[in-house]
């Protein structure tokens, strides 16, 4: 495998310099990579050595890890289509015009403030999600990331299948693919800690995201917890062999396409966001991050890839320095790929 040496040494320096307690993380190419896990699980109350196999919170990877891949099987199975209103499935909501390609590409316009959000009981946050949002004028027109298009495709997929999203996550994607360690309940003494918060304390064991938290088995935008070989496992099996054969080519094909209404080139796929490879042809990459500090570079054409997990947020997630540097590492990680 050619040398990635800068952008080891980049991520090195991030516990080095204290910008994250911890961080496990794994470059692969072809059947070879390189392998990490260095620095602590916490810092406080009190310091723990960060240990191999230890659960992450993954926050946002949630959404590409676990609920593309269950609406992608839907797709395939014609249980619902990429046009299809969002009004069809959860008809609380009262907008007729996004649709699923929208809530996966972020291209919803869906907005809204919900005042005393995280005090609500789950029964009553998912109603105020669907009866006090609006539909903005940036439908159709652009990227706007947010999670509430994958509380929606979560609330879709359970209307679809009868079951809690995670319940389904796990059944249709984590148990097939033989993630031993990703798991919606995991142990909390195996877990990396998160934030230290006033009102939940040290959170560990169970989702840092104050939505997640709340919905619990019904949130398809975060929630997941999964060891740096469990995301191994998932991304050798996307890129190598279409996730185990549980997509056809042409679905996977479709991660690494421009996948929003508007006209154009843009930066998202099917949930995945899209990055150019440096290299003379400029193939898509295919990229995403989550909240906690978690991220995934895949290269399909070339199969590498980068798996990067941290616990930024420990002990508390103002922690801009971390955002700073992980922009930088993507730069330095792309620039590496290069072949001579």
């Amino acid at each position: 495998m050619k040398p990635y040496s800068q952008t080891v040494k980049q991520l090195n320096t991030l516990v080095h310099d204290g910008v994250v307690p911890g961080i496990s993380y794994l470059i692969f190419e072809g059947q070879e990579q390189l392998r990490q896990v260095r620095g602590l699980a916490q810092t406080r109350p009190f310091p723990e050595a960060l240990e191999e196999g230890m659960d992450y919170d993954l926050a946002s990877l949630t959404k590409v890890v676990g609920t593309v891949p269950v609406v992608a099987m839907l797709l395939q199975e014609g249980k619902l289509t990429l046009e299809d209103p969002v009004q069809k499935y959860l008809p609380e909501f009262t907008d007729p015009r996004p649709t699923i390609r929208n809530l996966i590409t972020h291209t919803s316009g869906i907005a809204g403030y919900i005042p005393h959000r995280d005090e609500l009981g789950p029964v009553e946050l998912k109603h105020v999600f669907l009866t006090q949002m609006h539909v903005n004028s940036s439908l159709n027109r652009q990227i706007r990331y947010a999670d509430v298009n994958f509380l929606y495709l979560g609330w879709i997929v359970e209307q679809i299948c009868q079951a809690p999203v995670q319940k389904v996550i796990a059944e249709r994607v984590l148990k097939p693919l033989g993630m031993r360690g990703a798991t919606f309940n995991p142990v909390a003494s195996k877990c990396v800690p998160t934030e230290i918060q006033p009102k939940r304390g040290l959170i560990r064991g169970t989702v840092h995201d104050p939505k997640g938290y709340i919905l619990g088995e019904h949130c398809g935008c975060a929630g997941l917890f999964a060891t740096l070989d469990d995301l191994t496992t998932f991304s050798r099996a996307l890129i190598e062999e279409n996730l185990a054969g549980l997509l056809k080519p042409a679905m996977v094909d479709a991660f690494f396409m421009d996948q929003t209404p508007m006209a154009g080139e843009h930066s998202r796929s099917l949930g995945w966001k899209l990055l150019h490879s440096r290299e003379a042809d400029h193939h898509l990459l295919i990229s995403h991050t989550g909240y906690t500090g978690t991220w995934l570079i895949l290269d399909r054409q070339s199969d590498r890839g980068i798996i990067v997990l941290t616990n930024r947020v420990h002990p508390t997630a103002k922690n801009q320095a971390y955002l700073d540097r992980r922009d930088k590492i993507f730069a330095t990680y792309l620039h590496e790929m290069q072949r001579p």
